[in-house]
């Protein structure tokens, strides 16, 4: 990922999330990849996926609380009252995030007791036509 991608997959974060204290840094590890925090706190990564010849992004988001608090827990950690889960139709071992009306992504139960979850968010090329610091 070179400089210009990682500002605007942090803005893009941001936006989706409704939070500015989001930040996106490199990866140490792999040039395809990069790190995201909230604050100080390390949140989750982004992966290149370059697979089909069009350019897009995975973030994935380790969530380490059951699915009864869920809602509440990203609503704290991103101070964004907006963000909201609803589920997911002939699917019983996730749910949607959305911010208000906008889908941002998938939250998958991590194992069968649902005690931990993670959040996948596909992230293409066009949606970051835009996207500047």
């Amino acid at each position: 990922m070179d400089k210009s991608e990682i500002v605007k997959l942090r803005e893009f974060l941001r936006k989706s999330f409704g939070a500015q204290a989001v930040q996106v840094t490199p990866s140490s590890r792999s040039k395809d990849a990069a790190d995201v925090a909230f604050g100080e706190r390390k949140i989750g990564k982004i992966t290149v996926d370059d697979e089909d010849g069009d350019r897009s992004f995975s973030f994935e988001m380790k969530i380490p609380v059951g699915r009864a608090v869920l809602q509440d827990y990203l609503r704290k950690l991103f101070e964004n009252d907006k963000l909201t889960i609803a589920a997911r139709l002939k699917k019983t071992d996730s749910v949607e995030l959305n911010n208000g009306s906008e889908f941002l992504g998938v939250i998958s139960a991590d194992d069968p007791k649902g005690s931990s979850y993670t959040l996948q968010m596909a992230i293409l090329d066009i949606d970051l036509d835009g996207e500047e610091d």
